[in-house]
């Protein structure tokens, strides 16, 4: 009798515990968005598992099914493109010579369009990789071309390049006397620590040489303070290119230890308020913009299913309810500010959307143009040894972390943020740029132009309103309307806010003339048949078909041959320098 007890009480406690683990994976599986962002291990599999394939040069201009007299005024529009870049800037053209030794350039180069058109824009489009100057708003190539900058450097100018310039001139000038020694510190650390600390509403600050690094440390911080081992981070969001953030494609190490959770989802909540296992939970604010989907980027334009939409009140209320159960449940909420800190508010993403993060890591701008990344955090969880068992450390360190150079040119930011001319940036911030990103909507709607922008603050992303495979060609006439944009063209444009009304105007002045010439060239073509749908059935049938004929698919898929030859477009007008 004891033994049939002893047994039905084991069989009662298994089959409880099953439930258990059933119920956390059906509340898991529900918390993942349904998409490739949220699914990273399956994404890796599709991802290697794509052939590559080339349109030939027909192919090229039709892989849309426009009619032969669009693809004409394409490959017309395409050749004068093409012959305007190559005339424009000879001497900056030439640094292309670079890519055969740098893998960064054949990476961005590759990836700046979808793959199937890389061969005929990389021959004949190719974006000089280097820059001779920059002043006010705008950067200048080596042929004296002038264009507004719309790239930010990925984040970094936030005030203007001139600003950024004087920061790390009068930064070196304040540690001249020491110079790059390493180790020990220059006494300057002491007043950005009193700033970073005054900034962030935390206690303690580390240095590090980047973002990526901050976010490592913060991440490490808090399995070591919370004795747990797993990472939840959101669908799409990006902290660097380290293992366990980055699980998906382009991280070739298998990751074990990662939630890819949804973001603004009440069961994503569940499963924070029942697992005992997630150490922290990671938040990107600029997701804000484009929640549960991966960094915009023209490369991954096949079709105009790109979306975005700023709602502060909504993400206000999330970030309240994922601090609640974080507070509850003892997970550490870190906020990765590297690309969002002072851009959005003085006391960034915590003063902007009013919510209290336990760690909060910062780069970019704050390095006043030099490298840096930063952590800031409650003098707790900073800490990185127990006081009672000293052989258990958190060790992090980097031989130029708090490098001399850095701080100066960090203290002269400080110090910069606290004029009446920085400080007025922020005045209205929201206003302005609302008013500013409204106004390129009204003009392009007017015009009844296939685009709009939407944004957080001064970061823009552009969405295609028309279903097209061809959006990521508007980059080039962008870029020929004299306008720079950042490798992943018109997925993100980053204003620097010494942008004045003037600047913006001529900007959008440029914008509106690109899209206008790229729509009068046949590139926005209209069909009841093609929708983003059967665009994407129709990429599915290329896929299919290369992966099982690869040497017949440029053969199988290509439309018969049209004499070309057409001088209508308006980028006939694009022979002179820009300002």
């Amino acid at each position: 009798m004891i033994v049939r007890m002893i047994w039905a009480a084991g069989a009662c406690i298994g089959f409880w515990l099953l439930l258990r683990s059933a119920r956390a994976r059906l509340l898991l599986s529900r918390a993942k968005a349904r998409s490739l962002d949220g699914h990273p291990r399956w994404a890796k599999t599709i991802a290697r598992a794509v052939p590559f394939y080339g349109f030939d040069d027909d192919r090229f201009f039709g892989s849309d099914g426009a009619p032969s007299d669009y693809r004409r005024r394409r490959q017309a529009a395409f050749d004068r493109l093409a012959h305007f870049f190559a005339g424009r800037a000879p001497r900056t053209q030439a640094y292309q010579r670079l890519a055969s030794m740098v893998p960064d350039l054949q990476l961005t180069n590759a990836y700046r369009v979808p793959f199937q058109y890389r061969r005929q824009v990389a021959e004949q489009l190719p974006v000089g990789p280097v820059v001779g100057a920059s002043a006010g708003v705008l950067v200048s190539d080596l042929d004296g071309n002038a264009a507004y900058d719309l790239t930010g450097s990925y984040g970094v100018n936030l005030f203007g390049y001139d600003f950024y310039k004087d920061c790390v001139d009068a930064g070196i000038a304040r540690v001249r006397d020491l110079g790059p020694v390493l180790g020990p510190y220059h006494p300057i650390i002491e007043h950005n620590v009193a700033r970073l600390r005054e900034i962030s509403g935390m206690d303690d600050v580390s240095f590090h040489m980047s973002g990526t690094e901050a976010v490592m440390q913060a991440v490490r911080l808090a399995r070591f303070h919370t004795r747990r081992s797993h990472v939840v981070r959101f669908a799409g969001a990006y902290h660097g290119w380290w293992d366990d953030v980055q699980p998906g494609p382009g991280n070739p190490a298998a990751v074990h230890e990662t939630y890819t959770l949804k973001e603004m989802d009440p069961a994503t909540l569940a499963v924070l308020d029942s697992r005992r296992d997630i150490a922290c939970a990671l938040v990107n604010p600029i997701q804000s913009l484009h929640p549960n989907r991966s960094a915009p980027s023209d490369g991954t334009l096949v079709a105009s299913g790109r979306s975005a939409q700023f709602d502060r009140r909504a993400y206000t209320e999330w970030l309240q309810a994922l601090r609640e159960v974080c507070t509850k449940r003892s997970i550490l909420l870190i906020f990765d500010e590297v690309f969002v800190g002072f851009r959005i508010a003085r006391g960034g993403a915590q003063e902007y959307f009013g919510v209290a993060a336990d760690l909060v890591t910062y780069g970019k701008t704050v390095g006043g143009g030099l490298p840096v990344g930063v952590v800031c955090g409650k003098a707790g969880l900073m800490k990185r040894f127990r006081d009672d068992r000293p052989s258990d450390l958190c060790f992090a360190r980097g031989t130029f972390n708090s490098h001399p150079y850095v701080m100066g040119a960090m203290a002269e930011f400080f110090r910069r943020l606290d004029e009446p001319d920085i400080r007025r940036t922020y005045d209205d911030l929201d206003a302005v740029w609302n008013a500013r990103a409204s106004a390129l909507n009204a003009r392009l709607a007017r015009e009844r132009l296939p685009v709009c922008v939407e944004h957080l603050v001064s970061i823009w992303t552009v969405i295609y309103t028309t279903p097209s495979r061809y959006n990521w060609m508007f980059q080039y006439y962008l870029r020929a309307e004299g306008l720079a944009l950042s490798w992943v063209g018109t997925g993100r444009l980053i204003f620097s806010h010494n942008f004045s009304d003037d600047d913006v105007a001529a900007v959008l002045d440029r914008f509106v003339a690109a899209a206008r010439a790229m729509r009068d060239d046949g590139w926005w073509w209209e069909s009841p048949l093609l929708t983003d749908g059967a665009i994407r059935r129709q990429l599915l049938r290329e896929l299919i078909a290369a992966r099982l004929a690869p040497r017949r698919h440029a053969a199988a898929h290509a439309a018969s041959s049209d004499t070309i030859g057409s001088n209508s477009s308006p980028l006939n007008r694009y022979s002179g320098d820009f300002p």
